[in-house]
């Protein structure tokens, strides 16, 4: 069994004390042991605030982008290896491990382009300058800097690879040093991956720092410069948001949480069409794609009335033939979840689920002896306002059918329901219709997706984040934002406005 370090102050520190053990989901085996006993975690902060960051905004933004296109090609080197690790340690099939890892990687060398249309300059000029007085000659220019603290990523455990780099992306770029906390039960992926980076020396001293388990007091000491990121549960999101500390120094907080996402099927859809096909992979794909721990994967599939027992009659088959088992199989197109608590936490959820509705595959029976297995479960709901279906969101392979009139404006009510989601997906061919939802939903949703006839062999699946577009969302999504291309430089960014004579503001600050 390894035992999993830290990386802070400039070295690999061995847990002190206490540890916890990981455990293969596939099999119950225990893996690893981690624990972050005997870190001195101001010490960690002030390492990153006087050490990282000096370093890393003294290259710029255009050598930054640089970095990390370095930092992503040395990451890919090792991809097999951390794939492996990922359906030894993860409980992931090789294709939901490509799934995390290269989305790491791709979004690392996606900032890498981003950074291209950036400066050598340590600031960046926000929007053109404006006349403030009487004449021109008293002119304001807004510009962003750097804020001289540190970035404390709390990541999820669903994508041990991806979570921490799409961060770290935003972070670095901006000229923040990180300090990247894993989710527990999947931590070897990220461990590893730390060590690579690590190894690489292409990051300046003090800019990435990794704690393997517990962070301890890390929260109870943060400051006004610094960030902290987090990706989980709304309850944990919450707790943090409320922490004394970060509330006395109004440290920046950013909050990816629950998020009861919906795919809404339009009453022109034809059972015959493209779009219904292309609703139908998507969400059996997200119901089933890394066992149905993603942040964006569908919990609320709203249906026409019509269509329903077409709907289910259909789902219910294509669920059948997903094959559950130990992704060492190339057999098994999905693996466990990732931790006997997840299968406890799923299995309730199912529970719950099931007293308003009717189970119409899956449930919470056992798939196999050993391992956190569950078989995708799809449910019906009696009605459209159950309470429940709208409230709890199961995370794993489990989505509920939910019938309606099929009206535009009852599907937008239904959809807003979930109390704030990530990502809402929409599937009609009628303009005015999408319309009409598209307008209704997105002061809720943090990114809208429509599929038709007319994308139905071109876009990606409403379950995938891209680098390019914000990943996010109101409510109980937590209120957050990452990522949208340059915009996800902003939480680590001081806005500020310069204000003097034209003559030297416009020539020093100015874009």
């Amino acid at each position: 069994m390894k035992t999993l370090e830290s990386y802070v102050l400039g070295r690999w520190h061995a847990p002190d004390g206490q540890t916890r053990t990981l455990y293969d989901p596939s099999t119950d085996e225990a893996v690893a042991e981690c624990g972050t006993g005997g870190i001195d975690f101001g010490a960690v902060l002030d390492h990153a605030r006087n050490v990282g960051g000096p370093a890393l905004r003294a290259l710029g933004f255009a050598e930054r982008g640089k970095l990390l296109k370095s930092l992503s090609a040395a990451i890919y080197e090792y991809r097999d290896e951390l794939l492996d690790l990922s359906v030894a340690t993860a409980g992931t099939t090789r294709g939901d491990a490509k799934f995390d890892v290269d989305g790491a990687t791709g979004t690392l060398a996606a900032y890498a382009h981003f950074a291209k249309e950036l400066s050598e300059k340590d600031f960046l000029a926000d929007g053109d300058g404006v006349q403030l007085g009487r004449t021109a000659r008293f002119w304001g220019q807004h510009i962003h800097v750097p804020k001289h603290g540190a970035a404390v990523h709390i990541n999820a455990f669903n994508f041990p690879a991806w979570n921490m780099a799409e961060k770290m992306a935003c972070a670095l770029l901006a000229g923040m040093p990180v300090i990247e906390k894993p989710g527990t039960p999947t931590a070897m992926v990220a461990w590893r991956m730390a060590q690579v980076i690590v190894d690489s020396g292409l990051l300046p001293e003090g800019a990435f720092q990794f704690l393997c388990g517990s962070s301890g007091d890390l929260v109870d000491r943060m400051g006004p410069q610094d960030v902290l990121a987090f990706t989980g549960s709304s309850g944990t999101g919450a707790l943090l948001r409320g922490n004394a500390n970060l509330v006395r120094h109004n440290v920046h907080v950013n909050v990816e949480a629950d998020s009861l996402n919906a795919a809404i099927l339009a009453p022109d859809v034809e059972t015959d069409s493209e779009t219904y096909g292309l609703f139908l992979a998507n969400v059996q794909l997200d119901m089933t794609q890394k066992t149905g721990q993603k942040c964006t994967a569908v919990r609320r599939v709203l249906v026409p009335e019509s269509l329903i027992d077409d709907v289910a009659t259909d789902l219910v088959a294509g669920l059948a033939r997903i094959q559950v088992g130990d992704p060492r199989d190339s057999a098994n197109r999905m693996g466990p979840l990732a931790s006997r608590e997840a299968l406890d936490s799923v299995r309730a959820g199912i529970d719950a689920l099931a007293a308003e509705g009717e189970v119409l595959c899956g449930g919470t029976d056992a798939v196999h002896d050993k391992g956190c297995y569950v078989a995708p479960t799809l449910v019906r709901a009696s009605h459209a306002d159950v309470d429940t279906v709208h409230a709890l969101e199961v995370f794993g392979p489990v989505a509920t059918l939910i019938p309606y009139s099929g009206e535009a404006d009852e599907a937008v009510r239904l959809a807003n329901r979930g109390g704030g989601g990530l990502v809402a997906s929409v599937y009609s061919n009628d303009k005015r219709w999408t319309e009409t939802v598209v307008l209704g939903i997105s002061p809720w949703h943090g990114r809208v997706w429509i599929g038709s006839e007319k994308v139905a062999e071109q876009a990606l699946p409403p379950g995938m984040v891209l680098p390019a577009s914000v990943h996010g969302g109101p409510g109980r999504a937590g209120g957050g934002q990452e990522l949208g291309g340059l915009r996800g430089l902003e939480p680590y960014l001081q806005r500020t406005a310069v204000q003097g004579f034209q003559g030297l503001v416009a020539a020093t600050f100015g874009a």
